[in-house]
């Protein structure tokens, strides 16, 4: 396999596929910052399950809404402008630390979680952009490649808690914002986009970005204030829900139409579970640790560390994997292994050893149902990659959201997180039934090889970009 890889590598760039990767790995980690630092932030301030849960899910969702935005953007502009930009935008809560000299409320925090929230968003910009450089019939390994960035969740494990506690987390706050340095100039040095754009007004999807960054400023701070009338847990979650609403009211009525398509839905729910899953547990992971294990935060966090690592490591082997046998084939096993280890800690709370066994195995499923997820993309959509790379980004996003946000909501009301783990699980099982149910007509499309005879892709229109008939072995 490693030879597979290298020489799919060799087939584009790997200049630009390195600094798409750079550029998500170091956004991924200061997109996740709050949840590496959370054990110590939940400390000082006192917070309850629900305001921590909260407090990680603010970053998660901002992502999710941005990703729409950026996938419409991404039509328009050149994605490194973008990524440049979104880099910008991540540092200012870094710069406010510093100009409250490091004095800052719950508050603040979750408004500077929004801005967090444009580093995850860099999903969108950073993988069609690695795959504009490639040809298609490598999109499912070099998709996981770029999106292996999801290792940046290591860097906060590793390096933020014990940094933290010989430093303490304000300042260990502001020393993250190295990272998106680094990525800055790998991105203006290295990053090249070749994706085709759109004619049209590039002004309007940026103003439809900024607007949607204000409004979930405004949600954020809002729900938290009770400013709305609706407050406690109700309102924090319908944030999602009205952000995504707000995000797409901006879309140009031809990008909307993509939601009157199944495909879209089903794909949507999928990555909902699967990288909805990875970043949403990353983002708790050393919270719910601690609440059930009582091990140390610094512990916690090298914990946090070892399962992204793997769902990171692991996501460029499930796009291989959809590879050879189509991700509508994957996608059931996958699905189906997230909901079983669920299910397992529904039924029980397992000792540590055997605890992080099954967290291992599930963030294997999280990698894999990630990869073998957007090796399906471009070729459904062949000519919107990059705006259904952000739209079902985003609902990866918003699962993300919805995993701390309801295991803090579970955890405050009942003591355990036994019921947030059977919800989760019949998610999946349901996911897994759709799937199933199209998995013949996915099947028309989804699995694509490569003849080495006529030198040529089998299957596909040239011109559209779809497939033709479907592949047999």
């Amino acid at each position: 396999m490693v030879g597979e890889i290298i020489s799919a590598v060799k087939k584009g760039n790997p200049k630009a596929l390195f600094a798409s990767f750079i550029y998500f790995d170091h956004s991924f980690s200061i997109w996740l910052l709050l949840g590496a630092l959370g054990p110590f932030i939940a400390e000082y301030f006192n917070l309850s399950g629900a305001q921590k849960g909260f407090m990680v899910a603010i970053p998660v969702i901002s992502a999710a809404i941005f990703r729409i935005n950026f996938g419409h953007i991404f039509q328009y502009i050149n994605g490194k402008y973008i990524a440049i930009g979104g880099i910008l935008l991540s540092s200012v809560p870094h710069i406010y630390m510093l100009i409250k000299g490091f004095n800052i409320t719950y508050e603040d925090l979750l408004w500077m979680g929004v801005f967090l929230g444009v580093a995850g968003a860099s999903f969108a910009i950073a993988l069609p952009m690695a795959g504009s450089n490639y040809p298609k019939e490598v999109q499912g390994l070099v998709l996981g490649l770029a999106a292996a960035g999801n290792i940046g969740a290591v860097l906060d494990g590793i390096l933020f808690p014990p940094i933290a506690k010989a430093i303490g987390w304000q300042y260990t706050f502001v020393i993250s914002a190295l990272l998106l340095l680094i990525a800055l100039v790998f991105v203006i040095l290295w990053a090249e986009d070749k994706t085709p754009k759109n004619e049209g007004n590039k002004i309007y999807p940026i103003l439809a970005f900024l607007s949607t960054l204000g409004f979930m400023v405004l949600l954020a701070i809002g729900f938290q204030k009770e400013w709305f009338g609706v407050g406690g847990n109700i309102g924090k979650l319908l944030i999602p829900v009205l952000g995504a609403v707000f995000g797409i009211l901006f879309m140009p009525l031809a990008f909307k139409r993509v939601f009157l398509e199944r495909d879209t839905w089903v794909l949507m729910l999928a990555y909902s579970i699967t990288f909805g899953g990875f970043v949403g547990m990353s983002s708790y992971i050393a919270m719910l640790l601690r609440d059930v294990y009582t091990i140390s935060k610094v512990e916690a966090g090298i914990l946090m560390s070892v399962f992204a690592f793997t769902g990171a490591m692991i996501r460029p082997l499930g796009g291989y994997i959809a590879d050879k046998i189509s991700g509508a084939t994957a996608l059931i096993f996958f699905l189906g292994g997230i909901s079983l280890i669920n299910f397992i800690f529904f039924l029980i709370t397992p000792p540590l050893i055997l605890g992080i066994l099954l967290f291992l195995l599930l963030y294997t499923f999280y990698g894999l149902g990630n990869g073998a997820v957007f090796q399906l993309v471009p070729h459904r959509w062949p000519h919107q990659t990059g705006l259904m790379t952000g739209i079902i980004g985003a609902a990866g996003g918003i699962g993300g959201f919805y995993l701390p946000t309801v295991n803090g909501i579970v955890f405050e009301a009942t003591g355990s997180y036994s019921l947030a783990f059977a919800l989760f699980g019949v998610i999946g099982i349901l996911c897994l039934v759709f799937v199933k149910m199209l998995h013949a007509k996915w099947m028309e499309w989804a699995y694509v090889r490569y003849d080495y005879e006529k030198d040529q892709l089998v299957g596909i229109d040239p011109k559209s970009g779809r497939v033709l008939m479907e592949i047999g072995d």
